[in-house]
């Protein structure tokens, strides 16, 4: 139930995604060279388990990814991102009761994932690669749009915007206003503004003191924060040592506005803003996510 009582939850091919509290976004890399933990899921039964275990500790949704987009990456043939990810969601459809995310900017994978069960699509370049747009309108499922400046070969060539937050909000209200012109509903329409992508750290920092602004485009936040680089910038951590800055940088995400976090570490990230979701309702004061 929401605070108000009343039950929310979108349809993702078939399988409710509960959006009346902050959802979990359980990272699920299929990829042998990603940032964080390429290789360590490549295998389909590796998958599979790191599936189960992120949905036993709290994970509202799995975001199956087959290409990685860290910086200096380069581009993947279509047909190898679908030999990598089209398995993963086919197995855990039968699997797992949450709905599944695809991570791809290409038509051809978003529509063989979708119709073997994947109930979300994630797109880094916000549905504009030829035909990404009129298939995801076709396929009616969620989507989420993310702002990127460049690639991810060249993202993070000294990336600068006179005004970080107008530019990333401009660009966000023009590709959500896309997808209503294409007969989407602003209800299945996520925004990120993608951390990370294009942004050094004063770029991030600016993005998530000022996230609550994004909440006037009206279409829930999905933010990825999880083991990004600005925390060795903060911190000087290590991939492997990221995990409870991680976790803060989610809970500091749901408290400005995000509806959806996308995290590796499911676990601790669940129980932050749970406990903290708890204790806003008890005290008596009102969360102002959703």
């Amino acid at each position: 139930m929401t605070r108000t009582g009343v039950e929310r939850s979108i349809d993702c091919n078939g399988r409710p995604l509960q959006v009346d509290r902050t959802v979990i976004m359980g990272v699920l890399n299929v990829t042998p060279d990603s940032f964080s933990d390429g290789g360590l899921y490549h295998q389909l039964p590796d998958a599979i388990d790191r599936a189960q275990e992120m949905v036993a500790a709290g994970a509202d949704i799995i975001d199956i990814g087959g290409v990685s987009t860290r910086p200096g990456a380069a581009p993947l043939a279509e047909g190898e991102e679908l030999s990598r990810v089209l398995p993963a969601v086919e197995a855990l459809a039968g699997k797992i009761s949450v709905p599944l995310s695809i991570d791809t900017s290409s038509p051809v994978v978003m529509r063989a994932t979708v119709e073997a069960g994947a109930g979300l699509i994630n797109d880094v370049c916000a549905l504009q690669r030829p035909g990404a747009l009129e298939t995801a309108s076709e396929l009616g499922v969620p989507v989420s749009l993310m702002h990127m400046q460049g690639t991810p070969e060249t993202m993070q060539r000294a990336p600068y915007y006179p005004d970080v937050v107008e530019a990333v909000y401009h660009f966000l209200k023009q590709r959500q206003t896309a997808c209503i012109d294409a007969d989407m509903e602003v209800e299945k329409i996520f925004l990120d503004p993608g951390f990370g992508f294009g942004k050094n750290l004063e770029h991030n920092r600016t993005l998530l003191s000022e996230l609550r602004v994004f909440t006037r485009l009206g279409s829930k936040l999905l933010v990825g924060l999880s083991r990004k680089t600005m925390i060795d910038d903060l911190l000087g951590r290590p991939v492997h040592r990221r995990s409870s800055a991680s976790a803060a940088l989610a809970l500091i995400a749901a408290q400005n506005g995000a509806g959806v976090v996308r995290v590796h570490d499911v676990g601790m990230t669940h129980d932050a803003i749970r406990v903290w979701e708890a204790v806003s309702r008890s005290d008596g004061t009102t969360s102002q996510l959703g």
